[in-house]
């Protein structure tokens, strides 16, 4: 029997001969990333076990872009307690206000992750690097600490689904629509503690910034992973790489618990509706729900295509005046060529604002926090109840694309409709 590509990275990082689905594991990894508010956790239990060194200082990143800019007094303490730490172990990747972004964004822009990785990372998005063909996962803040410490990380090797998507998109439909419509199939707990692997024909004409996409959002099914073959896309987004890194393909006789396979073509763009990302419908269907608030942004849907898609859809137009609009670049090389091609003009002319790269308004942190029977359609990744400020608030998720034509009617629409 063969292997998939998450077994394979996974057997190459242990100092095994075989790996086989359901057995614990330690193993070494590449990468070890925390940010503002799970770092700080991992920090404290490194020092109170009494360690002095981390293991590797090139191999721990170190983000603070959940509430940053520092929206108050605590904020700002988590932030600092972050970069004093860096600094006392001298951590190259430490990434502060003026040089920071999402960090789901920011590493693979860096070229921090690459094909065949081993990546932990205290947050449960860190799925988001297997669109490079990684074995990326979320870890406790605890297991973080273990990893300063020397390295290693237990893992259980995860059984793998393989999804299938076959047909052709139709205009303004993304990466975001098909992990969408995919997670309203098999619900969220439909990949608990299970690989995706996303392929086919629709995967391979997807460019990076919708790959990055769809295995961010694998975890809203409860997958540990999410992880796309490299390809020739995979190699030119990664250009010039500065370390070794290997490709690993699923062998043919590899097993999967489970195949998916969707004929995509009659796919309508697709909006998660409250208080779960598997309760999706079709855009059409929700053209009489009204919005306050629309978040263009976030480790799901900020890179540039995301937002060229917005400005293409808002250029020439005026949002709703009873509505807000707000639009967040995932780093500052994202920021600044929104700049250049003239987006942030799109975006401030049609009557929305454009904010520093931060996570802010996604877990309800700042910079779009809704009030008591507000609602919001956002571009991010998940929308439970109070997930962006009060509990009697709701969030729909969506595309860019719906988001933008969405920002204009003041209702939830089709791109078609503006």
């Amino acid at each position: 029997m063969g292997y998939t590509i998450a077994e394979k990275i996974l057997l190459a990082h242990i100092d095994k001969n075989d790996i086989q689905p359901g057995e614990f594991i330690e193993a070494s990894i590449d990468l070890a990333l925390g940010n503002d508010i799970t770092a700080p956790l991992a920090i404290e239990e490194f020092k109170k076990a009494g360690f002095k060194k981390v293991f590797d200082r090139d191999k721990i990143v170190l983000v603070p872009d959940h509430f940053t800019p520092a929206k108050d007094l605590r904020s700002a303490q988590q932030c600092k307690f972050l970069a004093d730490f860096a600094r006392e172990q001298k951590i190259r990747n430490y990434f502060e206000v003026g040089c920071v972004g999402i960090e789901h964004v920011l590493l693979p822009e860096l070229k921090l992750v690459l094909p065949g990785d081993l990546v932990i990372g205290a947050d449960s998005h860190t799925c988001t690097y297997g669109a490079l063909g990684c074995y990326a996962t979320g870890v406790g803040s605890t297991d973080l600490a273990r990893a300063f410490i020397d390295g290693r990380c237990w893992f259980r090797v995860p059984n793998s689904l393989k999804f299938t998507y076959t047909g052709r998109l139709r205009k303004w439909l993304t990466g975001k629509d098909l992990i969408l419509y995919t997670i309203g199939q098999i619900g969220v707990d439909g990949a608990l503690g299970r690989v995706m692997e996303f392929v086919g024909p629709v995967i391979r004409r997807l460019n990076m910034d919708e790959r990055f996409t769809i295995s961010n959002m694998a975890i809203e099914a409860g997958a540990c992973a999410g992880i796309i073959e490299p390809d020739e896309k995979t190699l030119r987004y990664i250009g010039s790489a500065p370390r070794r890194f290997k490709i690993y393909k699923s062998d043919k006789d590899a097993f999967y618990e489970k195949a998916y396979e969707y004929d995509v073509s009659e796919l309508e763009p697709q909006v998660a509706c409250p208080y779960l990302p598997s309760n999706v419908k079709p855009v059409g269907s929700l053209k009489d729900v009204k919005l306050d608030q629309v978040v263009i942004g976030s480790c799901t849907n900020g890179r540039l295509s995301d937002l060229r898609i917005a400005a293409e859809i808002l250029k020439g137009k005026k949002i709703k005046s009873s509505l807000r609009l707000i639009v967040i670049p995932a780093t500052q090389k994202i920021y600044l060529e929104a700049v250049r091609e003239g987006l942030v003009e799109v975006f401030v002319k049609a009557g929305g604002i454009f904010s520093t790269p931060t996570c802010g308004p996604c877990l309800g942190g700042h910079m779009g926090i809704l009030t008591e029977g507000e609602r919001c359609l956002a571009t991010t990744n998940r929308n439970f109840v109070g997930r962006m400020g009060h509990s009697h608030s709701e969030v729909y998720l969506s595309s860019p694309a719906v988001a933008a034509a969405s920002a204009i009617t003041g209702r939830i629409t089709h791109p078609q409709e503006v």
